[in-house]
Formats: C-alpha cells, structure tokens, sequence
C-alpha cells in the first residue's frame, strides 16, 4: 500500500495541517509594538522651578538649553528673553516657571432668575502710571562724560541701553562698585565689552570701548576708570551703556543721577 492510502500518514498530514493554521490564525491577530525609542518624540522640557543656572563665559541659550533638557523657547519663556537671546556671563536664568505664573479664575455666578438693576458705571479712570523701577539699593554714576545720543526703548532689541557720545580715549567709569566678570569682545553688536556684576541681581555692560583697561575676576570700585572710549562697531566714538535687573535691560535714566 502506497504513501498516499497509509492511514498513519493522512492523519499526521492533518495534524501537520491544522497546526499551520493555528499558527496562521495567530499571526494575523499579532501587533507590532514601537518601542518609545524607536516612534519619533519632540523634545519635551523637565522644568525645575525654584532652580537656576549659571551663565559662564561661552555659553548660549542653545546650549544651557541642551544641558538642562529644556527646549530653548521655554528658558527663554520663563526668563523673559527675546531674540536674539543676548546673555551675559555672571547671569543667573532659571529653570522653571517663575512664582505667580498661574492665575486663579474666580468661578462664574450663576444667572438670577429675575433681572437685576444695572448697577451705576464707575467714573473713567486714568490710565496707570508707569511701574516704579525696582530699587538696586546702591547708588549710580555715570559711566561717562558726554551728549546723549540714544536712548532706552522697552521692548525693542536695538535699543536696550543708552548711548553716550564723546572722544576718542576719553575714559569709561564703572558706574558703582562690583566684580569685572567679562572683558572680551565676544558678543556680536558690543565691539570691545566689558560686564560688572554688582550682586545677584544687579549687572552694568559698557560697550564700543577702544581699550579695555580691566580684567575678568577683577574688583572695580564706582567711579573707576575701566575703558577707554572708542568706535568697535560704531560709526563714532561712543559708549553703549546698559544696567540689567535678573538679566532683563531696564532703563538707565531711571537710575542714573540727573545732570
């Protein structure tokens, strides 16, 4: 008797046969899984509120941003940085949102069944007045002799301080006393920069200098002279001048002395 009629071997072909299609059956009911590494992500931020980060000499946003693992637009966000994200060495920017960045909605009353009567409208009021600056708790000095030529603008990059012309050589002065914690000509737009740092808080830029006359580390008392005016990267001999609070310009009128 042939292969083909041996009983034996039409049952072991049956069984061969049903389990292929039990195998079958299973692999069309199988998923494939991505592992998280595998499905393409953007980049989330971890957020440390509360916590802070040094700036030193060359670093950017972009790469504090890396090192931290928070994207460059949310530590830019929380510290109130717009391009082109200029910051400073000695500057302390933070890692999380700052305190008071949640507003609490006051439920909503729910509507009386009868009409109310309207209620008196208050009298105009006039707009606000602009916010008192916040207090350095120190005094300043000009940090030159000189016409005004340009002044603070809020919110535009191009006119973050003030600029104050005269000669060449004429000298620069620190405008209160600190810690000289950059003397370089690194960053785009400045020419020849030197940056005090007075607390925490508190920082000075004077900029387009033609000579620097201190070093970084070094002590300055106000006053002092630091530079010597000139024109890197101006059309005349100038200083840019700026006082930052947290890193942020504000105006320098509103803490210089008049004269």
């Amino acid at each position: 008797m042939s292969n083909a009629t041996n009983p034996a071997s039409m049952v072991l072909r049956l069984a061969i046969l049903a389990l292929a299609v039990l195998l079958l059956a299973a692999c069309g009911k199988s998923t494939v899984v991505r592992s998280p590494s595998a499905a393409g992500s953007t980049p989330v931020s971890q957020p440390r509120p509360g916590e802070s980060v040094l700036v030193r000499r060359g670093d950017t946003l972009y790469s504090l941003a890396r090192a931290q693992r928070v994207t460059v637009a949310d530590l830019a966000r929380w510290n109130g940085l717009q391009p082109p994200y200029t910051i400073y060495p000695g500057q302390r920017l933070r890692l999380g949102p700052g305190s008071g960045t949640t507003v609490a909605t006051a439920p909503r009353p729910k509507p009386d069944a009868t009409p109310a009567t309207p209620a008196p409208r208050p009298p105009a009021t006039p707009p606000a007045a602009t916010p008192a600056p916040a207090s350095s708790g120190f005094a300043w000095r000009w940090p030159a002799q000189g016409v005004l030529l340009g002044t603070y603008l809020a919110g535009d990059n191009t006119r973050q301080g003030i600029d104050i012309g005269g000669s060449s050589g004429q000298p620069v002065n620190a405008a209160a006393d600190g810690v000289v914690v950059y003397s370089g000509a690194g960053l785009v737009g400045y020419g020849e920069l030197i940056i005090v740092k007075h607390n925490e808080q508190w920082l000075s830029a004077y900029g387009h200098n033609r000579k620097r006359l201190v070093a970084e580390g070094q002590n300055v008392k106000a006053g002092q002279q630091i530079a010597e005016m000139g024109r890197t990267g101006t059309a005349r001999d100038m200083l840019h001048f700026e006082i930052r609070h947290n890193g942020k310009p504000v105006d320098p009128l509103r803490y210089l002395p008049q004269r």
